[in-house]
């Protein structure tokens, strides 16, 4: 059980802290409802970009990173298709030092076009490194446009086209913070081992004078039904072929997003999972095979990714993958092994929730969602699932209309044929 108080400030910033005696550290993390999710479908990646932004100093700091190293700290962000999360870990004695940094630069992160040019080139050399110039690194650059048509899903969190990212103009990026960089639009959550209530109380110090106002209403369509199949082959310079196939799922507050998360430890969460026993370990047919959920707020994506073994047909490997999922609905699992699975996540539930970081980050996260006490529910849901609810899941989930499927071929295989 993870405790926590929780206060809204009157500019309508929402803070939870949470007492962990266990350690003589704090986090610090501050959650901003804005992800990639947000862009601008000509300006894909700037929520990113912006990230990136963040630390290239306000307007009263210059350098964010010396003042957290000053203090004894480490600090780093992340953004996703829903979210950009900033955290600093740093001694409990210099909580303050992290709260007067985010507390700064909510409001007056210091905007130029030296600075801006500078964070464009980091990022266009992260798009390279990671997508143009690493083996199957443009997979997601493929899949998701073919699972989405209209849905900002479409596009990855760093963009869609470098062209997007060196066009942004300062007063573009500056629009963007405003729009959505302000107390209401962000949940700050502090895992420390200082009294709660204190924490709150600085909080209130620090960030009750920024100016309240509105952040930008959202406009987010709604992807409609898939209603075939969608397949693409593409050829590239790799030493395997590889089958990905994406199903569309539920959004992340849905009834059905812990049976479909648990499909996918039962699918592939292991050596002894079905999928690897089966198609890796038995047939061998692949040598590494794996299932995973997005995860998403809005309806994500559930995804079988298999490397396809040498001198296997990519077509009979895809049919193979077909046949375990077909026989995984006809044959759910048995109270055994959904057991064994519940147990597995709980255990590493568990063991996530020893680190004061991670518990800040998901108490934000579950108040995004709805209520930080989620987070002390879920397990619940997830032991409530039963087999007949993994079924009927299933059922939904893997129809074959409902998938995108991309065989993704070696170009020296492929001039073997």
């Amino acid at each position: 059980m993870t405790g926590f108080k929780r206060r809204i400030l009157d500019n309508g910033l929402k803070v939870i802290a949470h007492k962990d005696k266990s350690t003589p550290m704090s986090a610090v993390n501050i959650l901003y409802d804005i992800g990639s999710r947000d862009d601008r479908p000509d300006r894909t990646g700037t929520a990113h970009l912006l990230e990136h932004l963040m630390f290239g100093g306000s307007i009263s700091i210059p350098s964010y990173d010396i003042e957290v190293q000053n203090a004894g700290g480490e600090n780093n962000a992340f953004t996703s298709n829903d979210i950009t999360n900033y955290y600093i870990t740093l001694p409990s004695a210099n909580i303050e030092t992290g709260m007067w940094l985010e507390s700064d630069r909510m409001p007056g992160l210091d905007f130029s076009a030296e600075k801006l040019e500078i964070q464009k080139q980091v990022v266009a050399e992260e798009y390279k490194q990671r997508y143009l110039n690493q083996p199957y690194g443009d997979i997601w650059m493929i899949m998701r446009p073919m699972a989405y048509n209209i849905h900002p899903y479409k596009w990855p969190v760093i963009g869609s086209d470098i062209s997007h990212i060196m066009n942004i103009t300062v007063d573009e990026i500056r629009e963007f913070y405003n729009e959505h960089y302000c107390p209401s639009n962000a949940i700050l959550s502090v895992s420390s081992s200082l009294d709660e209530d204190y924490c709150l109380d600085l909080a209130e110090k620090w960030f009750g004078h920024v100016k309240k106002r509105k952040s930008l209403i959202r406009s987010i369509p709604e992807e409609p039904p898939q209603a075939g199949i969608r397949k693409m082959e593409v050829t590239r310079d790799v030493p395997y072929d590889m089958i990905i196939i994406a199903y569309r799922m539920c959004g992340r507050n849905a009834k059905e997003y812990h049976a479909t998360d648990l499909i996918s430890d039962l699918l592939a969460g292991g050596k002894s999972a079905r999928l690897y026993r089966n198609l890796v370990m038995e047939k061998k047919l692949f040598g590494i095979i794996n299932a995973f959920i997005t995860g998403d707020r809005d309806p994500g994506l559930f995804v079988v990714k298999g490397r396809v073994s040498e001198g296997v047909e990519a077509e009979k490997a895809y049919n193979a993958i077909i046949s375990e999922i077909d026989n995984f609905i006809s044959s759910p699992p048995r109270n055994e092994e959904l057991e064994k699975v519940k147990n597995k996540l709980e255990a590493t539930r568990q063991y996530t929730h020893t680190d004061i970081l991670h518990k800040a980050t998901d108490l934000a996260y579950y108040e995004l969602l709805g209520d930080a006490g989620y987070l002390n529910k879920e397990l619940t849901l997830y032991r409530k699932t039963e087999t007949e609810d993994i079924r009927r899941t299933a059922i939904l989930l893997f129809r074959p209309d409902n998938a995108s499927v991309l065989f993704y071929r070696a170009k020296n295989k492929s001039k073997k044929r």
